[in-house]
């Protein structure tokens, strides 16, 4: 079995989902091969290996000059003590992939991101295109090499690609192309988070059957090993990150991501997507999940925890606080009123805990309380009030545009923002999006949002003249423009955004307990 993970991804961490499936098929004795094709890929690009010359200005040639200087400084503490240096590695590496090839000018790439100028990923025929002409793609010489090595040598009967991000999904089917084209009798398998949001649309109905094998929605372990021949059983292993140690991702030591649940706690916010999808929420034991992030750490040594969870449970927080996991981590969290006791924050910061997301949404009470965030302002202050005295960063999420906001209520969001400033140490600041599906749907006028079949979200006529054009003017005129919020954004690292986040308020010192 071949498992790959395909371009483009912040090339941070390893995958999560991936790892999951390594732990489970060497827990039931099954062989298989991990590929990280998506930090390969890069790598391989900006190696020049792929690419022609593309030395053609003076921004260009002095990127490529100082090309392994800003990888290794992403790959060390230096890049993450100067924030000017940090920028400039990360728009030079971005510059380099944007030029690797000027004749794919159709293609536009970054460290995060990849989209093509005629052809959208929420479209099935056009991803299908992708993989009626693989050659297209920029990553073709580096994966016709490297899957013609490893299927000549491993011979795998399957071969499957985690999709999880619209950023993977036109290299994912470009890659299918060329194996089904090349080796038409290995079966192929698709998942990840993106196919499950796809299988889950009320009218789904699967385009992809003559290219794809499987699709597995939802949790693969147990649908893979189905597929595979082997019994399932009862018994769930925890993420095995063995495959991923030797490669060099772009953060300064090895970051091990972990979820001790899928789906959210909270499930009844308005307008959620996972509460459309009908995702249910399902969470190891506490006692295990601590029992596995401690084994975890000793096996692999983390710089840093990525706990991945929709929302850590007041459970799992309270636990790490009793039992460290013995590296600094951070990760998702609801507002509440336990973050705002300072006892138990300063437990959470002895525990290893740097930085802890928040999703905010408004500094509006009624537009929380139409949205059913479960949310108090006045409780919000307080937690931002507290998380700063004990010491643990915040990235604070924001959402304009959501049905029940009106331009005074985006006012009263950026008033909260400007008083609680000194509290917040970085912001994500986000247009809504509306869910193709769920029960909100029925009072709004809708309309198409991307024209394709594959798309998770319609546009809708605002209830109440706020809309995406407004909330942009808002926004960018004035929102972004106020100094304390500007200078909040200022702290927000280019790219990789959460995911370096915490390496900016931690010290080299921290990396293990």
């Amino acid at each position: 079995m071949l498992l790959i993970y395909p371009p483009v991804v912040k090339p941070c961490e390893p995958p999560a989902g991936i790892a999951k499936l390594a732990g489970t098929l060497r827990g039931q004795g099954v062989p298989f091969t991990l590929l990280d094709a998506n930090l390969e890929g890069l790598l391989s690009l900006l190696s020049g290996k792929c690419g022609e010359n593309i030395a053609s200005d003076t921004w260009t040639r002095r990127a490529l000059n100082h090309l392994p200087d800003h990888l290794q400084a992403l790959r060390g503490w230096r890049g993450y003590r100067n924030r000017d240096r940090y920028q400039r590695a990360i728009r030079d590496v971005n510059r380099v992939l944007e030029q690797v090839s000027p004749k794919r000018s159709h293609v536009h790439l970054s460290l995060a991101n990849y989209e093509e100028k005629d052809l959208t990923p929420v479209r099935s025929e056009d991803l299908l295109a992708s993989a009626d002409c693989p050659e297209a793609n920029p990553f073709y010489p580096y994966f016709r090499s490297r899957l013609h090595g490893l299927l000549e040598s491993l011979s795998p009967s399957r071969i499957g690609f985690s999709l999880n991000f619209l950023s993977q999904a036109l290299c994912t089917f470009a890659m299918m192309g060329f194996l089904r084209r090349e080796y038409p009798g290995v079966k192929l398998v698709l998942g990840g988070g993106l196919v499950t949001s796809w299988m889950s649309r009320s009218d789904w109905r699967n385009p992809f059957s003559g290219l794809v094998d499987d699709l597995i929605a939802g949790a693969g372990e147990k649908p893979l090993l189905n597929l595979l021949g082997r019994h399932p059983g009862d018994r769930d292993f925890p993420p095995d990150y063995e495959d991923f140690h030797e490669h060099a991702y772009l953060a300064p030591g090895f970051i091990l991501p972990y979820s001790a649940s899928r789906g959210c706690y909270w499930r009844r916010c308005a307008f959620c997507p996972e509460k459309a999808e009908g995702q249910p929420y399902s969470a190891i034991p506490v006692t295990r999940a601590i029992a596995e992030l401690q084994e975890l750490v000793q096996r692999n040594r983390p710089v840093l925890i990525h706990l991945l969870d929709n929302a850590l449970s007041p459970a799992l927080l309270s636990a790490l606080t009793e039992f460290p996991p013995g590296a600094p981590w951070y990760g998702f969290a609801r507002i509440t009123e336990h973050l705002a006791d300072l006892e138990f924050c300063r437990s959470l910061k002895r525990s290893g805990c740097v930085l802890l997301k928040l999703g905010l949404e408004s500094g509006d009470q009624a537009v929380l309380d139409a949205l059913q965030k479960g949310i108090e302002l006045t409780t919000a202050s307080r937690v931002l009030k507290t998380l700063k005295e004990a010491g643990v960063a915040t990235y604070v999420y924001l959402l304009f545009g959501t049905p029940p906001e009106s331009p005074a209520a985006a006012e009263k969001t950026l008033s909260f923002v400007v008083e609680h400033a000194s509290c917040i140490d970085f912001l994500n600041v986000a247009i809504f999006n509306l869910p193709a599906w769920g029960p909100e749907m029925s009072g709004l006028e809708t309309r198409l949002f991307y024209p394709g079949d594959l798309s998770l979200y319609r546009d809708f006529v605002h209830p109440l003249g706020w809309d995406r054009l407004r909330v942009r003017h808002f926004l960018n005129r004035k929102f972004k423009r106020h100094p304390a919020v500007r200078e909040i954004l200022g702290h927000d690292p280019p790219v990789f955004t959460s995911n370096h986040a915490p390496f900016f308020v931690m010290s080299p010192g921290m990396s293990i307990f």
